[in-house]
């Protein structure tokens, strides 16, 4: 019967470590192989602990023997050795691009031009080195804005954003948003074998319309029925009653901010002290108060909100209420 023998003291505890502390799972294992034999345990033994062969004990033990410490690790070399190259790893990369969400047509032409089966884990091996995952696809605007307008629009923010700075005036960044029964719940922690289900059911829409700061001010109007240009003006005349100093609302270019009945009503809401700053088209990335709307949609929002309706109209006028309390965001 074969045994590891003569260790010192030192080396046990150079064992000791790297079978506590090396990074190498691989590594680790032969380290406690060794330790145990040491301590008088059998091959039998060690098979069934570290479930290998005894082929493999032995080649852990001869390892040691030849090299020792050294012999704990993987020679350059060792492994699976690679399908493809660096070239063709590369065009792998491209195809992928070209069929993002099918695999088997890249499986088939790396079939079809170089000869070669690859199964789909060995094909995202690869794009897995290629620095390329699995990630939701995101939805963009539908179109980009002038840029030279673009630039205007954002030079004229930023000079707006430095006299708020100084306290000249209060900016509020308006927009409408909508929950209903269909989720906003793209991923969750949750177990493998119990995965966490939630239904999706046609209901009503509650429909938020909200002025918000960057201090994590909002003052908030929600409503059973759709938002019109009447809703939006009438929500701002409420609104100029409660402002105490100049205010400009950011507003994007949506067809019931942009309008004659809405445009009539500026000139009155300017002798009030409210002025309308409209953003460049395009451009929703400037409205920061996108980023509330996804925050209750995607974060704030349980799963067991989407129970029934009103129950979802409760969740959101509660994140709406405690807002800047319970509920903040850094936007700076």
């Amino acid at each position: 019967m074969r045994y590891i023998k003569g260790l010192s003291k030192e080396t046990l505890k150079i064992l000791d470590r790297i079978y506590n502390q090396s990074k190498y799972y691989q590594v680790r294992q032969r380290a406690h192989c060794i330790q145990l034999s040491f301590q008088g345990h059998k091959i039998s033994e060690l098979m069934k602990i570290f479930k290998v062969s005894r082929n493999t004990i032995y080649n852990w033990f001869n390892n040691w023997d030849l090299e020792s410490l050294v012999g704990l690790y993987n020679n350059p070399g060792r492994g699976r050795k690679t399908i493809f190259n660096t070239n063709q790893q590369k065009i792998i990369k491209e195809w992928v691009k070209e069929t993002p969400k099918n695999l088997e047509k890249v499986q088939d032409r790396i079939k079809k031009e170089w000869g070669i089966s690859a199964s789909k884990n060995t094909l995202k091996r690869v794009l897995k080195i290629a620095s390329m995952g699995w990630y939701r696809i995101k939805r963009i605007v539908g179109g980009v804005p002038i840029p030279a307008f673009y630039e205007k629009k954002c030079h004229e923010l930023q000079k707006l954003k430095e006299q708020e700075s100084i306290g000249e005036i209060e900016i509020r960044y308006v927009d409408e948003s909508g929950f209903c029964l269909i989720p906003y719940i793209p991923y969750a922690w949750q177990e493998s074998k119990q995965k966490i289900t939630v239904k999706s059911q046609q209901s009503k829409r509650l429909n938020v319309l909200g002025f918000l700061t960057r201090k994590n001010e909002l003052e908030a109007y929600t409503f059973d029925c759709s938002i019109n240009s009447d809703v939006v003006i009438a929500c701002i005349d409420d609104f100029c009653t409660k402002i105490t100093k100049k205010t400009v609302l950011i507003m994007d270019n949506s067809s019931i901010h942009q309008n004659n009945y809405l445009w009539d009503k500026e000139e009155e809401w300017s002798k009030k002290g409210l002025h309308i700053f409209f953003l460049p088209t395009y451009s929703p990335h400037l409205n920061i108060i996108e980023i509330l709307w996804r925050f209750i949609k995607y974060k704030w929002l349980e799963v067991n909100d989407y129970d029934s309706y009103s129950k979802l109209v409760e969740a959101v006028e509660n994140i709406i209420t405690n807002f800047g309390l319970e509920y903040t965001i850094n936007f700076d």
